[in-house]
């Protein structure tokens, strides 16, 4: 916009100067021209004026002068050679009147075409009032040519400044950001847990970031490693008690010892399951951790096979090889393993356990059996907390429950429905690493 103003603004200083110089020039002519021409004894006009413009001696140029008779004793007619015995009109003096220099000024179009300035006056000549009319003609069309081919150079000029600036703004800018950029991949390392602090070696205006960044991160890895050793201390002072109260009640006996042992299993289920979601909160507020899933998935699937030696647990590794999870392994293996725990207990012959990626930043873990499977009321209740809908099946309830939980930290998805083998099919949707 700066070089656009400058343009407008040197542009119209050009044009005005020219415009006055080409006046000022038609001003000097006419007053050289009054000068070397007088009249005779007869009153006929003499002289032979010479302008010192050889524009003037080529014939159709566009610059001429004419001498011609303005009052009844003056005779004769002085013309320029450019003018070739021809003649330009002449405006009424009602259309363009002379001024208190009595002088006037007009345009007219010229022999070949072109528009023309002309500058006219009247001189009373000798003592008998010999009057002549004095008429310099320049061409304008020339002027503005001129002031045209002024602009386009100036454009042209500006335009490669113009050009260059910008050329210049971008590489500077380029070479300026770099270490943004550089910043940026530093923190996509943390991100997607390639590195675990930015890398060092900005420049003195960057570096405080780096700075501030990394010990960001380390306080947030003290808190997370903090809210770990203080679940671990609780749980372990609440496991011994809660054992103590087992035991006790397998030495009481009878009905009242059983009701006691069922209550403090139920006990140390609720416990492990808070002390789960306390350690999932606080991981969910670190950075992200790199567990790859194929190796995860088969583990988990041997276990289970080994387990349940009646069942075929089939594992689909097909779309496995190359899925990352963004999370920590313990919770992977627990979100799997109680679904695959779950698919045993209900499975009449067969399980199948497969993993796939779920559009650019997701995975989908899927476990099927062939045993009964669950209506859509049975969904909605198996997915409350320690609901059972089998009180005969061994367990807790919290199977889907803490696999719900698990995937709601991570901002995932957990879906239940009808397997084509007949049974469950338990889709889990997790965030997943490129």
């Amino acid at each position: 916009m700066a070089l656009f103003v400058a343009g407008a603004l040197i542009s119209t200083l050009y044009e005005r100067t020219a415009k006055q110089g080409f006046e000022n020039l038609l001003g000097a002519q006419l007053y050289n021209l009054v000068n070397a021409v007088s009249v005779d004894a007869e009153g006929r006009l003499q002289g032979n004026p010479d302008l010192g413009d050889l524009r003037y001696a080529r014939p159709l140029s566009g610059w001429y002068w004419e001498v011609l008779p303005a009052s009844d004793n003056t005779r004769g007619r002085l013309t320029s050679a450019s003018l070739v015995l021809m003649t330009i009109p002449q405006a009424p003096v009602s259309d363009a009147p002379f001024d208190q220099m009595y002088r006037r000024t007009y345009d007219e179009t010229g022999l070949d075409g072109e528009t023309l300035e002309v500058l006219e006056t009247e001189v009373v000549l000798d003592t008998d009032n010999h009057t002549a009319r004095f008429r310099v003609m320049g061409s304008l069309s020339s002027v503005e040519e001129d002031i045209d081919a002024f602009d386009r150079t100036l454009m042209f000029y500006l335009g490669t400044v113009g050009l260059g600036t910008v050329l210049v703004n971008v590489i500077v800018l380029l070479v300026a950001l770099r270490p943004l950029g550089r910043v940026r991949e530093s923190l996509a390392d943390v991100r997607e847990g390639r590195s675990e602090r930015l890398r060092t070696g900005f420049p003195v205006e960057i570096e405080p970031l780096a700075v501030e960044m990394n010990a960001l991160i380390d306080n947030n890895r003290r808190i997370v490693e903090r809210s770990r050793t203080q679940v671990g201390n609780l749980a372990h002072s609440l496991k011994t008690p809660i054992a103590i109260l087992m035991n006790e009640a397998g030495s009481i006996g009878a009905e009242k010892g059983q009701v006691v042992e069922e209550q403090a299993a139920r006990m140390s289920s609720q416990v492990q399951h808070y002390l789960d979601r306390a350690r999932m909160a606080a991981q969910g507020q670190s950075v992200v951790f790199r567990t790859p899933v194929r190796d995860v998935l088969e583990r988990i699937a041997r276990v289970i096979a080994k387990l349940n030696p009646h069942l075929a647990v089939e594992f689909d590794a097909a779309g496995s090889e190359e899925l990352v999870f963004a999370g920590e392994r313990q919770d992977l293996e627990e979100v799997v393993g109680n679904l695959l725990d779950n698919a045993g207990k209900w499975a009449g012959g067969t399980i199948r356990l497969s993993c796939a990626p779920d559009g650019a930043d997701r995975l989908a873990v899927l476990v099927e059996d062939d045993g009964p499977g669950l209506s859509g009321e049975e969904i909605r209740e198996a997915l409350k907390r320690g609901r059972r809908l089998d009180e005969a099946t061994p367990g807790s309830g919290l199977g889907l429950s803490i696999v719900r939980d698990i995937v709601a930290e991570y901002r995932g998805m957990l879906e239940l429905s009808r397997s084509p083998l007949g049974g469950l099919a338990a889709r889990v949707v997790l965030p997943r690493i490129r």
